[in-house]
């Protein structure tokens, strides 16, 4: 597959990279600075841009399968990033309709699941994480709203463990005491819905 990664520099991200070109898969890295994957530099197109402009974002879509998203602001989020998702959806699915370009697997926060007892994700989120949740909310509703093949995929904490390939996933919710989940394995389950088309239409909840 032709696959278009952003928020590449990421640890997400850079597991989708790597991972993808595991799998055989054609890469584009489209990113605000490639100083981070130069390791990777010969085995995909890497292509630096702003991934706010709709303009710059259409030309790299055009011809690709599947884009896998993680671009988000960095925590701390300082007021000047608290609309940074919103807008980069915003700018993402008119490039998308520039390239007619259909299939998106973003990923947000696990912070949105508001039925999550165990752990109580919305609670701590809005405590602790405000203009995160806020957000991503915001980020989500567009995608939802424009009529897109998308996938969001919610997880809880990130650790820098190694992939395992083994998580569960539920549709619509946290699964229960699914408090954390490795980068390497949210870019396992990002990868492996882009090539089986499944979760089209549908916000899952992802942990180990």
């Amino acid at each position: 597959m032709k696959l278009v990664v952003l928020g590449a520099t990421g640890g997400i991200g850079l597991e989708v990279v790597s991972q993808a070109l595991e799998r055989g898969h054609s890469v584009t890295a489209f990113v605000r600075s490639a100083e981070r994957l130069k390791s990777v530099a010969g085995k995909i197109a890497l292509i630096e841009g702003d991934l706010l402009s709709s303009g710059e974002l259409a030309r790299v879509l055009e011809g690709q399968d599947a884009i896998l998203s993680s671009f988000g602001a960095r925590e701390p989020v300082t007021k000047a990033d608290s609309t940074l998702m919103r807008r980069f959806a915003a700018a993402l699915t008119t490039a998308m309709t520039q390239a007619r370009s259909r299939r998106v697997i973003v990923v947000s926060v696990a912070f949105l699941f508001k039925d999550s007892v165990i752990p109580p994700a919305y609670l701590v989120g809005r405590l602790l994480f405000p203009y995160t949740v806020a957000d991503a909310s915001a980020m989500e509703d567009i995608f939802r709203q424009d009529g897109l093949d998308w996938t969001i995929v919610r997880p809880p904490e990130l650790t820098d463990k190694p992939r395992t390939g083994k998580y569960r996933v539920r549709e619509g919710h946290l699964p229960r005491f699914g408090f954390k989940i490795s980068r390497a394995d949210v870019a396992d389950f990002m990868i492996r819905t882009a090539e089986n088309r499944a979760w089209v239409g549908k916000i899952v909840g992802v942990c180990n």
